[in-house]
């Protein structure tokens, strides 16, 4: 039988710490949270390698758990502190809100397949709220956060999301096409939302921010 807690520890060492996840309070949180708990059934034997697990959803919207050292990285940037205001879009099974709110965040979980939202309702067990809802739509009624991460690929700027951002507010997702995505960071200034990219990362597209096909003559 498969020893999860040293296959944690060695995902810990291994794949977050040479990838640049140095802060400690990261890395104790992803030591101390059982993924294969997160995953689907026939998914927890693979719950700790380096790639991101497939979480089901319907038709071609599909959800993944991000590979750990992409989700470490990405959490990392975030800079969360107690309490903050979090959102945590297409939470899948809601293994990201839970590596956040043990951070100490106040998260809530976005995921518009009902299915889903349910299985993270029962995983997380009142770690974090979970809100069904269209995903780019994100959540005014929780607004402003201080921090948003987003579970799957952007191929749009995902404004609205942005726009529920409070002043200093962070935004991380995987940004851009299939070749060449790259995990970004926004940030809120005032009016204004200055990014920059952080590291190339590849996840599939989340349906709700698909680039949409222009029309050619």
């Amino acid at each position: 039988m498969l020893d999860y807690a040293q296959a944690r520890r060695l995902m810990v060492d291994c794949q977050l710490r040479t990838f640049d996840v140095n802060d400690n309070a990261v890395l104790d949180v992803f030591d101390s949270i059982p993924r294969e708990h997160f995953v689907p059934k026939n998914q927890e034997p693979f719950a700790y390698i380096d790639q991101p697990l497939r979480l089901g959803g319907a038709g071609g919207d599909v959800r993944v758990s991000p590979a750990p050292m992409v989700l470490g990285r990405m959490v990392q940037a975030l800079k969360l502190h107690a309490g903050a205001n979090t959102l945590d879009v297409a939470t899948g099974y809601g293994y990201a809100a839970a590596v956040m709110a043990q951070l100490g965040a106040t998260v809530t979980a976005l995921e518009s397949d009902a299915d889903l939202a349910a299985i993270a309702r029962d995983r997380l067990q009142g770690k974090a709220e979970v809100v069904e809802g269209p995903l780019e739509a994100g959540l005014t009624a929780k607004a402003p956060f201080d921090a948003i991460l987003i579970n799957g690929r952007v191929e749009t700027r995902p404004q609205a999301l942005l726009d529920q951002l409070r002043d200093g507010g962070r935004l991380i997702c995987v940004f851009g096409p299939a070749k060449g995505a790259k995990v970004m960071l926004f940030v809120r200034a005032g009016d204004a939302f200055g990014s920059r990219p952080l590291f190339d990362a590849s996840l599939p597209p989340l349906a709700a921010f698909a680039e949409k096909a222009a029309f050619a003559f």
